[in-house]
């Protein structure tokens, strides 16, 4: 499901899309690790696939130089998951690395497939990459 600019960010903001995370989807410069969480939360809410490759670390274990295999396994995920609520645990904040643990509410028709994650985000030059993360339930 597309989420349009004026629907509510389903970062959880209480703002706009097109005024939250949209503006990162579209190359505005992100803050710190703790946005670029939840504007990747908001990428697969949003069936954008290119922000999820572009911000994720080449260390990531899911990362591949076969870009049109990775982008159709994320449209497959995007297709069938219904991302529900964005729940933010815990943000550690660094110079080089920082790490964000949230719990993301899915489900895939009937099936809750909700997840906590501690994700970790390096910083490369002046980016902030998601590099891996950790299940916790």
């Amino acid at each position: 499901m597309k989420i349009s600019g004026n629907s509510f960010c389903p970062c959880g903001s209480q703002k706009k899309f097109k005024k939250c995370c949209r503006i990162f989807h579209f190359g505005e410069k992100l803050p710190n690790p703790l946005e670029l969480m939840k504007s990747r939360y908001s990428a697969f809410a949003a069936c954008d696939a290119n922000y999820i490759i572009k911000t994720t670390h080449h260390e990531n274990p899911e990362y591949t130089t076969n870009i049109k295999a990775w982008e159709d396994s994320i449209h497959d995920f995007f297709d069938h998951s219904q991302f529900k609520k964005l729940d933010i645990l815990e943000f550690i904040d660094g110079d080089t690395e920082a790490y964000v643990t949230f719990k993301a509410t899915i489900f895939q028709g009937a099936i809750d497939i909700s997840f906590v994650e501690k994700s970790k985000f390096v910083k490369v030059g002046d980016n902030w990459l998601y590099r891996s993360g950790e299940f916790i339930e």
